[in-house]
């Protein structure tokens, strides 16, 4: 009788092995063999991290194996099991792989393919193609979407994070819950002696630092030392949290009506405002987005505020970009003066502290929350409905999406939504962020998310220009390299633009993102399909630049740029100032977050800035979706590139005070987790 060695890996998570029955069949072009208990006498099967073989005999030879059929049934109580791989060894020694990487929950049953990845109109036999359609018709009814607000990207059709599908929930749910995590941070930060003075100003900028000391950070004591300097305000355009702002002045604009007399004296070229526009040197910030969102009225016992500013920025000759005149409203006019670095110290420095609290809800909202998290989400639940685990698409994208359905749920659950910790320390908090992000959809267009476009479309893709735009230039490396990387994994499986236009499930893919994910909005611009290996290329490499580099360079410099709480207050108890003169130490102090939300601000960019346990980093793919070669030959090489890349990041970084690291390769995780 022919003989089949099955070898079965069991994953390495928390509770991932099982004591429940499994069983097998094996499904071969010549015939299926019986459906056969895997068990070892006196011994304990399917142990976690374990690799168990087992003999399956079959009356007669089933020809090429296509299919293999995993069941599992309950032993005692239902208890979830993760698969990680099967092996399979034919009569002939012939080895087989079928990838799982999924969970088995209840008495469930998982149909697997083989590791070679196959596009839809490759399958010829009715077997398989029945398989592909089953897969995707479960996954349509697990994966459904849903409108979480109104105007807002489509999300996963679950309220909490324990509803999700298995597969895509965290391995421990405590290593999400925000508000152990934050409560925990502002223990480990020292600073839960404040929170019971909640609503009390602090006495003046020095008494900031009592809930600062604790962590070592580099960066953030530098900000400390220098955050009321023009050069340090400027240089966080470029290279902090929100490095995505700041764009070429070409013209001003009407609503900020400022002249040559004004900001002549913050001009080192002998040239007129004109000029120096015209030279390129002058740069602008608007926060229009921020006009007349509803401030956070959670609490009655104190008043919050929010501004919308516009800043114009001058790059002096030392090629640093300078503040030379803040506009805190959006409608010109004597109530709503241009500070200027002429004015009082205290005039000028509340004026910049007011467009650092602005760049602050910018960052966490838009640039943060809509653009990574919520668009990384939509590519994922789009993968998962219409990509079955055999397209190359899917094995590609995969790593790419992991826990970012999950840390969105819980976000959903915990942080943003209403009473939520966003809440608690915000002045966007109580419905303001709702507010925001449905206006930034508008425009949130596909080309926005293609780096080199949103660096062009902004006027600052020029190195000779803007020398120390750190961020600009680590990008433009990251996203070249992992365009290589995509379009050598694409040009294995599409050897002409046709395999393309052919693929029914990649169209269907990019047409559910347009018309379900965005809601078909007519200035979203996304496509719906796409005709070229050129434009799949890009589709796939904007997907995994957003959910890793993008999401990386937005996230994990919160503590470093944020925890000085001057340099970025979550909410302002003063009305911006409507006046000059009006400023002085007791002001600014007072319109800072008190010592309570001081605390629920700082735990909170301290846990945003931690890595997951277990990270994994650009070009690390543990789980062997592919088993070919040439996908794995072109792995080696994107990692190489990689570590290259991360090379010259830190040799440029040696002997900088402030060194930039949020592109750096080895501090970019897969995908969007935190």
């Amino acid at each position: 009788m022919p003989s089949y060695t099955v070898t079965i890996a069991t994953g390495n998570q928390w509770f991932a092995g099982t004591d429940d029955y499994i069983y097998i069949t094996l499904v071969g072009t010549e015939g299926c063999s019986e459906r056969t208990l895997l068990d070892k006498p006196l011994y304990n099967d399917f142990e976690r991290g374990a690799v168990d073989s087992y003999e399956v005999r079959v009356g007669e030879n089933l020809g090429d194996i296509v299919l293999v059929k995993i069941e599992k049934k309950k032993y005692w109580v239902q208890d979830d099991w993760y698969c990680r791989y099967i092996t399979v060894k034919t009569p002939s020694g012939d080895y087989l792989e079928f990838p799982c990487f999924c969970w088995l929950v209840n008495d469930k049953e998982v149909v697997l393919r083989d590791g070679r990845a196959h596009l839809p109109q490759d399958d010829k036999t009715s077997l398989v193609k029945q398989h592909r359609q089953k897969e995707l018709d479960g996954r349509r009814k697990t994966y459904r979407w849903r409108e979480w607000q109104p105007g807002f990207p489509m999300s996963i059709d679950a309220n909490r994070h324990k509803d999700l599908p298995r597969d895509i929930q965290f391995d421990s749910e405590k290593g999400v819950d925000f508000v152990l995590n934050y409560s925990k941070a502002i223990e480990n930060l020292f600073v839960n002696q404040f929170m019971h003075m909640f609503q009390s100003s602090w006495s003046d900028f020095s008494d900031f630092e009592k809930i600062f000391v604790r962590i070592k950070n580099t960066i953030s004591e530098y900000v400390m030392q220098h955050w009321k300097e023009d050069f340090m305000f400027g240089y966080q355009f470029l290279n902090g949290c929100n490095p995505v702002l700041i764009r070429k002045c070409k013209k001003l604009p009407d609503k900020f009506p400022v002249t040559h007399e004004m900001v002549a004296v913050s001009l080192e070229r002998e040239l007129t405002l004109e000029e120096e526009i015209e030279a390129g040197n002058i740069y602008i910030a608007d926060y229009e987005v921020l006009d007349g969102i509803t401030p956070n009225s959670t609490d009655p016992c104190t008043l919050q505020y929010l501004a919308a500013p516009i800043c114009l920025l001058y790059k002096n000759a030392q090629n640093k970009i300078m503040p030379i005149a803040i506009q805190l409203g959006q409608v010109p006019g004597e109530d709503n003066p241009i500070f200027l670095p002429t004015d009082g110290q205290y005039d000028w420095l509340l004026a910049k502290i007011w467009v650092r609290s602005s760049d602050f809800h910018h960052h966490q909202t838009i640039t943060h929350l809509l653009r990574t998290h919520l668009m990384t989400e939509v590519f994922g639940i789009a993968m998962f409905r219409q990509l079955p685990a055999v397209h190359p698409a899917f094995k590609l994208l995969i790593p790419h999406i992991r826990f970012t359905i999950a840390i969105n749920t819980k976000a959903r659950e915990q942080l943003i939504c209403e009473c939520g910790i966003f809440d608690k320390a915000n002045a966007t908090g109580g419905g303001g962020h709702v507010q925001m992000v449905q206006r930034a959809v508008k425009t949130l267009t596909f080309r926005s998310l293609c780096f080199p476009d949103l660096i062009k479309s902004r006027g600052v893709d020029s190195k000779e220009e803007l020398p120390t735009y750190f961020y600009r230039d680590d990008g433009y490396k990251v996203w070249e390299a992992t365009k290589r990387f995509v379009s050598d994994v694409v040009n294995i499986y599409y050897t002409s633009d046709e395999r393309v236009q052919g693929d029914e499930e990649i169209q269907a893919f990019v047409k559910d993102v347009c018309s379900f994910g965005m809601q078909d909005l007519d200035y979203c611009e996304f496509p719906k399909s796409v005709k070229t290996r050129e434009e799949l290329i890009e589709y796939l490499t904007v997907i995994i630049f957003t959910a890793s580099a993008q999401h990386a360079a937005v996230n994990f410099g919160q503590y470093d740029w944020c925890s000085w709480i001057p340099n970025a207050p979550s909410t302002m108890r003063k009305p911006p100032p409507n006046k000059k003169g009006l400023a002085n130490v007791n002001l600014i102090v007072e319109s800072l977050p008190d010592r309570g939300r001081s605390s629920w601000h700082l735990g909170a960019v301290w846990a945003l800035s931690q890595y997951q346990e277990n990270e994994l980093y650009l070009g690390m793919y543990p789980d062997e979706h592919f088993t070919e070669k040439p996908v794995k030959d072109a792995m080696a090489k994107f990692r190489k590139e990689l570590a290259e890349i991360t090379s010259s990041i830190k040799k440029r970084n040696e002997g900088k005070k402030l060194p930039y690291y949020n592109m750096s390769p080895d501090k970019i995780p897969n995908s969007v987790a935190v």
